[in-house]
């Protein structure tokens, strides 16, 4: 895949690990489009304003982009945000919603490039999952199920559009310090058992996510993950979480999520 003339389009592009993602395929030669409800793309990034939970506007997003420039080679999918709180304290509609957004999101973008991609035979397309996919977070309970949705819709799919020359990958980054941490919609419990345990939990995994990975670091593993023409289909970000993904695949599971309970559910 030559990405010279490489046309990209990052979801959640206007902060965070889509903005630097955005910014550095641009560096490396693409045309990037960026899709979010609010303009605040890098420069030398193009914005096209969308919600990805909204489908035609979705579809109205990626048709504007092919009547530009005819083609989409890289599709980066990276919108999303978290919830905390305890599972049984968390109203339906907001599991929902974190659905809505982090999975039913990057589907309906998804749906919106394959017909394009597959008219080209060719294509790339790289989602933005989590370790906390593979290793589920207690009182993360929904961010957790989206992330590991993600992981098996990028399994699956791969086989599906494999005879038309386009490949996909997830990656799993772990710690980021990014405003997705200030946006994160909490629930304290305060009034419930939970409450005393759900707010150590959450201060466990905001003091780790301030102290983490650089959104331009993860943004550039990205991007150089998205001019590939190939990889494994799961991709961990950082040699601790590449690490921590190989034990959770080693360690049996009783174990590492005992571990996790530590961690997070003391």
């Amino acid at each position: 895949m030559n990405n010279e003339k490489q046309v990209a389009v990052v979801t959640g592009g206007s902060s965070g690990i889509g903005r630097e993602t955005a910014l550095s395929l641009t560096k490396k030669g693409c045309t990037v489009y960026e899709l979010s409800r609010r303009e605040n793309p890098p420069y030398g990034v193009n914005h096209i304003t969308a919600d990805v939970t909204d489908e035609d506007q979705v579809k109205q997003a990626i048709e504007e982009i092919i009547t530009r420039e005819g083609q989409i080679d890289i599709l980066v999918s990276n919108a999303g945000y978290g919830i905390s709180g305890a599972a049984e304290m968390t109203a339906s509609a907001d599991s929902h919603a974190q659905l809505e957004l982090n999975l039913y999101g990057t589907d309906n973008v998804i749906r919106a490039v394959l017909p394009h991609m597959r008219r080209q035979n060719s294509g790339r397309i790289v989602c933005v999952s989590s370790v906390a996919g593979i290793l589920p977070i207690p009182f993360q309970l929904w961010y957790s199920v989206s992330k590991a949705a993600i992981a098996a819709y990028v399994l699956a799919l791969q086989n599906e559009i494999r005879p038309y020359g386009i490949t996909v990958c997830a990656v799993l980054p772990g710690d980021i310090a990014t405003g997705f941490t200030d946006a994160r919609q909490k629930d304290d419990c305060k009034n419930s058992d939970y409450g005393e345990r759900v707010r150590r939990s959450v201060a466990v995994m905001e003091k780790d996510e301030r102290g983490g990975m650089s959104p331009k670091k993860a943004g550039e593993y990205i991007a150089k993950l998205a001019i590939k023409k190939n990889s494994r289909p799961l991709k961990a970000i950082g040699f601790s979480y590449k690490a921590i993904a190989v034990l959770a695949k080693l360690l049996p599971r009783r174990l590492s999520n005992y571990i996790v309970g530590k961690l997070y559910a003391k």
